[in-house]
C-alpha cells in the first residue's frame, strides 16, 4: 500500500474517544472484521440503526483479498454512507492482528485511524521492542496502537495456534509502560475460529477467566482491555448451516452472558469475526437449497447482508451495550 491520505479525510477517527466513553458508560464497542463489500454494507447499516459506534476491521490478508485502494475507497463510501443514514456516527478502521512493522506502517500511511501490532508470540522483551516501534511512528499520525500479551488457540484467517497461554498480569504493567500502547488484547479463554471448546454433549463452556481480568484492571486501572476470538458461534446459525448441508456439528462459541459480563468491565473492545461468517454462510446455504437454480449474486449474497445486519443490530443491542452510543 501506498501513502496516500490520513483516516481523517476518510472521515474516521481513531479509538482514543471511543474507548474513554465506553468504559466510562460500561459498554464494548464492537469491532466487526470484513473482507467484502457486502459485510461492510451490513456493518454500517446495523451499526447506524442500532447507533453505535463500530470499530471496521481487516486483517492483512483481507486487506490483500479486497485491494489496498479498493478497501480505502469503500471504507471512505462506508462513513459516506453512515452520515446520509444517520448522521455522525464514530467509525474507525482497524488493522487486526498485523505481523510486522512494516504492515503496521503501510495501513497508517492508506488511512487506518488503528492498528494491531501482534507480538505475542515472542518473549517479552521482543513483544515490547517491536509494539513500541509501532506506537512510535503511528503517534506521528495520531493512529492508535493495540498490543497484545497471551496466546489465543485456534484458526482464524491466517492467525493460528494449537495452545493458549492466559495473558500474565504481572508483565502487564511493564508492557503498558514501556509501550505507551493505546489498548492491550489479552487472553482469558476466548480462541479464535468456530470452534473454541471441545465440550462433551451437555457439557456447558469453561467460564472465562475474569479472576485474571481484575488482577489486569488493578495493575492498570482504566486501561482499554481488548477480548478477541470472543464471537458466541450463535447457535441458529450453526443448526441452519448443517441443516442446509454444511458440517460444523461441534462449533461452540463464548456464551453471551460472559461476553455481557465483560463488556461492563475494563473490556471496551469485542472482537467479532466468525458469527459475521456464521450468519451469511448459513444464509447462503439456506437459499442454494430451497432455490438450486438460483445464479445471481444479489439473490443470495443481498439476502446474506440482511442477516448479518439483523446479526450486528443484535450484538449492540443484547451482548456488548453499545447501541444508542453513537
Amino acid at each position: 500500500m501506498s501513502a496516500i491520505a490520513r483516516y481523517t479525510e476518510l472521515g474516521l477517527v481513531n479509538t482514543k474517544g471511543m474507548f474513554t466513553k465506553a468504559m466510562k458508560d460500561r459498554y464494548a464497542i464492537p469491532a466487526y472484521n470484513f473482507n467484502n463489500m457486502e459485510q461492510l454494507q451490513a456493518i454500517i447499516m446495523g451499526c447506524s440503526e442500532s447507533r453505535s459506534p463500530v470499530i471496521l476491521q481487516c486483517s492483512g490478508s483481507a486487506i490483500k483479498y479486497m485491494n489496498s485502494t479498493l478497501l480505502r475507497l469503500m471504507v471512505k463510501g462506508a462513513v459516506e454512507m453512515m452520515e446520509d443514514l444517520s448522521g455522525s456516527v464514530p467509525v474507525a478502521l482497524h488493522l487486526d492482528h498485523g505481523d510486522s512493522f512494516e504492515l503496521c506502517r503501510s495501513c497508517i500511511d492508506s488511512g487506518f485511524s488503528s492498528v494491531m501490532i501482534d507480538g505475542s508470540h515472542y518473549s517479552l522483551e521482543e513483544n515490547i521492542r517491536l509494539t513500541k516501534q509501532v506506537v512510535d511512528y503511528a503517534a506521528e499520525q495520531d493512529v492508535t496502537v493495540e498490543g497484545e500479551l497471551g496466546v489465543l488457540s485456534g484458526v482464524e484467517d491466517t492467525v493460528s495456534s494449537e495452545v493458549s497461554h492466559y495473558t500474565k498480569p504481572s508483565e502487564v504493567e511493564e508492557f503498558v509502560g514501556r509501550t505507551s500502547v493505546d489498548s492491550l488484547a489479552i487472553s482469558i479463554g476466548t480462541s479464535h475460529g468456530a470452534y473454541k471448546f471441545k465440550l462433551q454433549p451437555g457439557e456447558e463452556p469453561p467460564s472465562l477467566r475474569f479472576d485474571i481480568l481484575e488482577q489486569i484492571e488493578r495493575l492498570v486501572p482504566g486501561f482499554p482491555i481488548v477480548l478477541h476470538g470472543a464471537s458466541s458461534v450463535m447457535p441458529e446459525y450453526v443448526a441452519m448451516i448443517n441443516r442446509f448441508g454444511g458440517k460444523m456439528d461441534e462449533a461452540v462459541g463464548i456464551p453471551e452472558e460472559q461476553l455481557r459480563q465483560a463488556a461492563a468491565s475494563a473490556v471496551c473492545k469485542i472482537n467479532i469475526d466468525s458469527d459475521g461468517r456464521l450468519a451469511m454462510t448459513a444464509t447462503i446455504r439456506k437459499v442454494f437449497a430451497e432455490k438450486p437454480g438460483e445464479f445471481d449474486p444479489r439473490k443470495y449474497l443481498g439476502p446474506a447482508r440482511d442477516e448479518l445486519i439483523r446479526m450486528v443490530k443484535y450484538k449492540n443491542e443484547h451482548v456488548l451495550g453499545s447501541a444508542g452510543h453513537a
